[in-house]
């Protein structure tokens, strides 16, 4: 659920935030009620302080957490020891297919925490929890995901919102009002326009080589006459495109 904050009920006002800093996705893992409402309430108050907008999802195992698992969120501040799934093994599944989330440990006792290396945890904040020490650790994460937002595109998928890595798209295929985005390990279709897709990627070395296609420079193979072959996929290069395609691939290869 997303919230308005300080007493703000017009969506216009939050909107004009949202242009400014992007929503941040958090997702709280705590089975203790007290801790968990204390959690949200920090994010609140950094919320109101900050400008920042977030999305919050509340777990409380972590378990419920790894069901069903996208890579949806930014940040997880998770609790190591919980009943069904401690945090630290639920970290480690996460970590099978998620490399990117920022993971924040919450735990009685630094001794655990100290583990966290191991799934490239990026702190612990130990319990009793203060704000000051919480609201640092999340002004240093959300600094990690802007400079990291550069290289992701967030977008809807199957109901719920996954995380991107713009290096793994090899090519992006317009379908009617829909755009499939090719990546290494699977294919996600969302409604969009290509020209909106190729906005959001200008200056990450894609192309377009027709109306329907556009391509990451990095992942062609080869070109003959008017056929690209991108990740073992042979893409027709259209004619009123050929000049622009080419002249940016050949700018791409001598930069790298």
């Amino acid at each position: 659920m997303i919230r308005l904050k300080c007493g703000q009920t017009d969506e216009s006002v939050c909107a004009k935030r949202r242009e400014v800093n992007p929503m941040i996705r958090i997702a709280v893992v705590e089975d203790e009620p007290g801790y968990s409402r204390l959690l949200n309430q920090f994010i609140t108050d950094y919320e109101c302080e900050s400008g920042e907008a977030f999305y919050v999802a509340n777990f409380y195992d972590g378990l419920d957490l790894i069901e069903n698992y996208t890579s949806s969120f930014d940040i997880i501040f998770m609790d190591i020891e919980m009943k069904h799934l401690d945090g630290m093994s639920a970290a480690r599944q996460i970590r099978q297919q998620d490399r990117n989330v920022i993971i924040v440990f919450i735990t009685n006792l630094a001794k655990f925490a100290i583990q966290g290396y191991q799934v490239e945890a990026m702190n612990y904040i130990l319990k009793p929890i203060h704000y000051f020490a919480f609201s640092q650790e999340l002004k240093k994460a959300i600094e990690k995901v802007r400079e990291r937002s550069a290289f992701f595109l967030h977008i809807a998928y199957q109901r719920n919102m996954i995380r991107l890595d713009v290096s793994r798209i090899s090519y992006v295929e317009s379908i009617g009002h829909s755009v499939t985005y090719h990546v290494e390990d699977g294919d996600f279709t969302n409604r969009d326009s290509l020209k909106n897709v190729e906005e959001k990627l200008q200056g990450h070395h894609f192309s377009r080589c027709n109306n329907c296609y556009l391509v990451n420079l990095a992942y062609v193979e080869k070109v003959d006459k008017n056929i690209v072959t991108v990740s073992g996929k042979e893409l027709q290069i259209s004619r009123p495109r050929k000049k622009a395609f080419m002249e940016a691939l050949a700018v791409y290869v001598g930069g790298n």
